[in-house]
């Protein structure tokens, strides 16, 4: 499942898509994480690199790239009560890591037969301009949910969020906030937490 979403013709390219998949899937899991979230090289590569893409770059050069604010995971996805969100982060560099949060979900044994309700979000479908982070997200009690709008979570998205909350009776109060432009209110938990 995660590998046909990273490893496929839109990510690597024409031809080495299909000769690399199948690499990947022998590699154990330990080291496929690794790859997965440090990224690849083309001098890394376990196959010789076909079609149009691989040829062309330097041995240096990502074939895929690394995710190095996969640590930031509160970005990603955010519970809220006893849902969560799967978030179209606002980077492209980051929306991978929402696909390797979804594969944790969907299949690591300490969640996948939970039966927690997804309240919003996919990562196969594309959201636009309806971006999310987890850092402007906080449910602060009483069924109600404080998002704060900004440079990373639209209201395009907030909108989406309170309705899908709504109606699946996640929430009874969505509180949308509008955020300063400046990199000092990024996110919401950097002007204020509990």
């Amino acid at each position: 499942w995660l590998l046909e979403r990273r490893i496929n013709e839109n990510t690597v390219g024409l031809g080495l898509a299909d000769d690399l998949r199948p690499a990947l899937m022998e590699m154990d899991a330990d080291a496929l994480s690794l790859v997965l979230m440090g990224g690849m090289s083309k001098a890394e590569l376990p196959v010789e690199p076909k079609g149009a893409f691989a040829p062309v770059l330097r041995p240096e050069d990502f074939i895929l790239p690394p995710l190095p604010n996969h640590l930031f995971t509160r970005d990603t996805t955010c519970w809220i009560y006893e849902g969560v969100t799967l978030n179209p982060m606002r980077w492209n560099a980051r929306q991978l890591e929402t696909v390797n949060i979804t594969a944790i979900y969907k299949f690591h044994p300490d969640f996948r037969d939970t039966g927690f309700p997804i309240w919003w979000g996919d990562p196969d479908l594309n959201y636009g301009r309806a971006t999310a982070e987890g850092g402007d997200v906080m449910p602060i009690g009483n069924r109600t949910v404080l998002i704060g709008m900004g440079e990373r979570t639209t209201p395009y998205a907030a909108g989406q969020i309170a309705r899908a909350l709504f109606a699946q009776g996640g929430a009874e109060r969505v509180i949308a906030c509008r955020l300063p432009s400046e990199r000092a209110s990024m996110h919401l938990d950097t002007v204020f937490t509990f």
